[in-house]
């Protein structure tokens, strides 16, 4: 396994900022760069290297002369959304960005699966959590059936003709939000569509981490190291879903925390060694969305804690039996 890291959070710097910043932190070896949606586009300038081939492959080098690799392309966005024009463009950016991972020769592209409305015409995306009143179950059936399988059969279908893996990031909004809906949608949009793994948004929904990996095994494409602070007393007194501002920290039930902060070293040892088991033997991406830190404080702890946790050597034969 490499230890890497999502640049999302040094959006403010230039590229050649990045890299120089980067050299404070020697333990990462490999960078998922942002390209468009909700990630942005502040490092990588996805038109600029889809029309210039050689830029592209200079950039390429830059970042492998710094001794870094690019694990993933990021544009998480909604390619299903209810109104047209978001949606248009959310998908423009994903292909392309599938494209530019081809061109660059990273493996996978991580976006979210999305969610449209409940019915034709709505204009809001209609996240459902409950199987009744009946409205409900209906709605879900149709966005499965009508908008979910056919964009993701196709857009499966188009990263698999570029030779690139889409890794979808389980998330609570989106249709895909646990191992059940993931696999749920890979039996219909092919093996090119798998997950970019984050237990952050799966620990506060009840879900055992290193369960969830087992189930879902050769589906890992990715994995982000984000840690979840689930707050006892707020959580006995609303339960876990929680739509209150993350700037509302001490009210919130759960708010996103650096690695180790949220769960002990022990969990993290128990998700490195489920991945090896699962056969996840690629990057670990830290994604630092810690308000309670500052940028170097949150991530170089949790650069610390993952050092210690990482599995980086070949695994051996059981010598002994």
């Amino acid at each position: 396994m490499r230890l890497g890291l999502f640049t999302a959070l040094f959006q403010s710097l230039s590229f050649d900022e990045l890299l120089t910043e980067l050299k404070r932190y020697p333990s990462i070896t490999a960078i998922e760069l942002g390209t468009g949606n909700f990630p942005g586009d502040s490092h990588v300038g996805v038109d600029n290297l889809l029309a210039n081939p050689a830029k592209a492959k200079e950039f390429r080098q830059r970042i492998a002369d710094q001794g870094l690799i690019i694990s993933a392309l990021s544009c998480h966005g909604n390619p299903i959304h209810p109104q047209a024009a978001v949606a248009a463009h959310d998908d423009e950016v994903i292909r392309k960005s599938i494209r530019l991972a081809q061109l660059l020769e990273v493996p996978v592209v991580n976006t979210f699966s999305g969610c449209p409305g409940g019915a034709p015409g709505d204009s809001s995306p209609n996240w459902i959590t409950a199987a009744w009143p009946p409205d409900f179950a209906n709605a879900l059936e149709w966005q499965w059936n009508e908008r979910v399988f056919p964009y993701w059969k196709d857009c499966g279908k188009f990263a698999a003709d570029h030779g690139v893996k889409v890794a979808l990031e389980a998330h609570p909004g989106f249709v895909v939000y646990n191992p059940e809906t993931m696999l749920k949608l890979r039996a219909v949009a092919g093996k090119s569509v798998g997950i970019n793994f984050d237990p952050s948004h799966m620990w506060w929904q009840g879900i055992d981490i290193p369960t969830a990996i087992a189930e879902l095994g050769e589906a890992i494409f990715h994995f982000h190291a984000k840690d979840v602070y689930i707050h006892p007393g707020n959580r006995a007194r609303n339960g876990v879903l929680d739509t209150k501002s993350y700037r509302e920290m001490a009210a919130r039930s759960w708010l996103f925390r650096s690695v180790g902060w949220g769960h002990s070293e022990d969990e993290w040892k128990a998700i490195a060694s489920a991945l090896r088991l699962a056969g996840y033997d690629y990057v670990i991406s830290i994604e630092h969305e810690d308000a309670l830190a500052s940028i170097h404080e949150g991530l170089s702890s949790a650069i610390n804690m993952l050092s210690r946790v990482l599995l980086t050597e070949p695994q051996v034969e059981p010598w002994w039996t």
